[in-house]
């Protein structure tokens, strides 16, 4: 009857217990389980690698603006509708320059996009293309006036072919740059001399990524292309008409990971 008892009790005592020993094994497999790990950023670059990215520390500042707002990509206009075009509302230079800004701001270059579309601005007034620069230029001044700046980006694309704007670099192609020089303003040599900074880092990550300089003086052209607002304003032609986003990306990066390079030596 005793050992009955005993046995009964037992039971009793191990059906008491067992959630107790249930809890106190679930938390120590808590303790000993590996800590949650943040996830890691990562930067996709043009040639379609995944690559860690981590965002090195500020060295500069960047303005990056777009006179020609709408200026397209034939290949990527085709693939957004089926259509070829020079000119598009969405898939424009703008679009470029948003990889552009994110390329700068991960290698230390803060850069701040002038938020205007000033060619759909335009449209909607009825003013002429031709008048670009001169509708620009006051939002570029003001904000080149309000911020100290390293480099002033007014981004365009360059008409010409993709026979003539692109080269091929260890079995992958870019986008070829072109740096246009206004000569008729009082900068210029400063403007040059930094386009010129920028072109020669392009040239060590990329040989032959750059075109020679476009220069632009006297009657029939504007020979200044605001570029008297600031020394270090720069106007970069990405590409032709026949550049794939593709190309225009891995240009990109290498203009991001250029300016960095120009203000750590500078």
């Amino acid at each position: 009857m005793k050992k009955t008892s005993l046995i009964w009790g037992s039971l009793i005592l191990f059906l008491f217990l067992f959630p107790v020993f249930v809890s106190m094994t679930a938390e120590g497999q808590t303790a000993k389980s590996p800590k949650l790990v943040k996830e890691s950023s990562y930067m996709v670059y043009a040639a379609n690698v995944l690559e860690e990215e981590s965002k090195a520390q500020t060295t500069g500042k960047a303005l990056l603006y777009f006179t020609h707002s709408h200026e397209a990509y034939e290949p990527m206009t085709k693939a957004y509708d089926g259509k070829v075009a020079v000119s598009h509302h969405s898939e424009n230079i703008m679009k470029i320059g948003e990889k552009l800004k994110s390329q700068l701001d991960v290698n230390g270059v803060e850069t701040t996009i002038l938020p205007i579309d000033i060619q759909a601005q335009m449209e909607k007034k009825g003013i002429a293309y031709a008048r670009s620069y001169k509708e620009i230029r006051p939002y570029v001044q003001k904000q080149a006036q309000a911020d100290k700046y390293d480099f002033i980006i007014d981004l365009h694309r360059d008409h010409l072919r993709a026979d003539r704007t692109t080269i091929v670099h260890n079995g992958e192609k870019y986008a070829k740059v072109a740096f246009v020089i206004g000569k008729n303003n009082p900068n210029y040599k400063q403007n040059q001399a930094k386009a010129k900074l920028l072109k020669d880092e392009m040239e060590k990550l990329v040989p032959g990524i750059t075109r020679d300089f476009i220069v632009k003086s006297g009657p029939g052209v504007d020979g200044k292309y605001n570029q008297d607002l600031h020394p270090s304003l720069l106007l970069i032609e990405l590409g032709g008409i026949g550049n794939a986003e593709d190309e225009l990306n891995r240009t990109v990066s290498v203009i991001g990971s250029a300016a960095a390079a120009v203000l750590q030596n500078s």
